[in-house]
């Protein structure tokens, strides 16, 4: 095997609470940290966008100032980094990742590839947050395709389950996507595809022809208390 592996930081995930765990949420720190994957390898950052001001709690943000803002501090200090933000929103209205890529103009930007029921124990058996629907129909995709199109963004395909992984191959046989399609397989979500080694292998096959994808786990000490 001769290709380069290329190394991708996700700097906060898009509801990690600074207060449990030390991520960075400020244009300042999310810039700081940044240059620190970037120095130890890191060739792409993933961003959600954080508005961490008093009363805007852990939840992100789409206000289109903050996001150029964050980015434009995260390129300088990674001359020639590939900037990749999330576009995950809940609903049909898409106003808002909209207006930051139009703002940011990424090189690479999320496209969130299906639907799912997005699901989180606490330990005793309670909801970590009310029981959601990730959703992600195919209309609201194509919205996402047809945009980032236009702006010159690579959308990257985020896979949660193993439907999702097809409906992209089928989306890349119908010319939906460019080629060669870019596929993040997100393991270990709690209602979605394990985290386990053995399934790698299983979704690689999957995944359409000459697709250039990596690997997303969520951690083992991941904390909901």
């Amino acid at each position: 095997m001769t290709d380069k592996a290329i190394l991708t930081c996700a700097l906060t995930g898009v509801l990690t609470d600074p207060a449990q765990h030390p991520v960075p949420v400020t244009v300042e720190e999310m810039a700081a940290e940044a240059r620190r994957a970037f120095e130890a390898g890191a060739a792409i950052m993933h961003v959600h966008f954080r508005d961490q001001r008093p009363g805007m709690g852990r939840l992100p943000t789409w206000d289109a100032g903050v996001a150029k803002a964050i980015a434009d501090a995260i390129r300088a200090a990674c001359p020639g980094v590939i900037f990749n933000m999330s576009t995950g929103v809940i609903g049909p209205d898409l106003s808002g990742p909209l207006a930051c890529l139009e703002s940011v103009r990424p090189e690479m930007a999320a496209l969130n590839a299906g639907s799912l029921n997005y699901l989180k124990l606490r330990r005793g058996g309670q909801w970590a947050w009310p029981p959601m629907l990730f959703d992600n129909p195919v209309p609201k995709i194509e919205k996402f395709i047809t945009a980032m199109n236009a702006l010159g963004v690579l959308p990257e395909c985020e896979c949660f389950d193993t439907g999702i992984v097809r409906s992209v191959a089928m989306f890349a046989e119908k010319g939906m996507l460019p080629e060669p399609p870019h596929v993040s397989l997100v393991m270990g979500v709690a209602s979605g595809m394990p985290a386990k080694a053995s399934w790698l292998p299983l979704l690689i096959e999957e995944l359409p022809p000459r697709a250039e994808w990596q690997a997303i786990v969520i951690g083992r000490d991941e904390v909901w208390s």
